[in-house]
């Protein structure tokens, strides 16, 4: 295989049907407008592949917590994306996402419910 194939030639090659399945279901859910949690090695490798093939699907993705798996650190660089937690985890069954997902529900909590400083009179002298 040569150094420049496609995202397209190295999922056909290197992709188990799974890897696929995620990459096209990544791409379905931005195109739909839908964020998604990404969590761990595997799920960054497919979401890799989404962006390569249609970079807008990047602003769609939340990075749930940094693996501890070799190489994930150069895709979160490639995705320019910051995990949200990083307890050096290598466990799998989406243990990431399931820490995450709470934190991003009180986020929006507290964003959809917390008074500005100009309806709780707050002066910005």
């Amino acid at each position: 295989m040569t150094p420049d194939a496609s995202p397209l030639e190295l999922l056909q090659r290197l992709a188990g049907f799974d890897i696929v399945a995620t990459v096209g279901a990544f791409i379905t859910a931005a195109q739909h407008g839908l964020p998604m949690v990404v969590d761990g090695f595997i799920m960054s490798s497919a979401a890799l592949a989404a962006v390569r093939l249609q970079p807008q699907v990047r602003e769609w993705m939340l990075f749930a917590t940094a693996s501890a798996e070799p190489g994930h650190q150069r895709m979160m660089t490639a995705l320019n994306a910051k995990p949200y937690l990083d307890f050096g985890l290598r466990l799998g069954e989406a243990t990431g996402a399931l820490a995450v997902v709470p934190l991003l529900r009180l986020a929006c909590e507290l964003h959809q419910h917390t008074a500005t400083f100009a309806e709780a009179g707050v002066s910005q002298d």
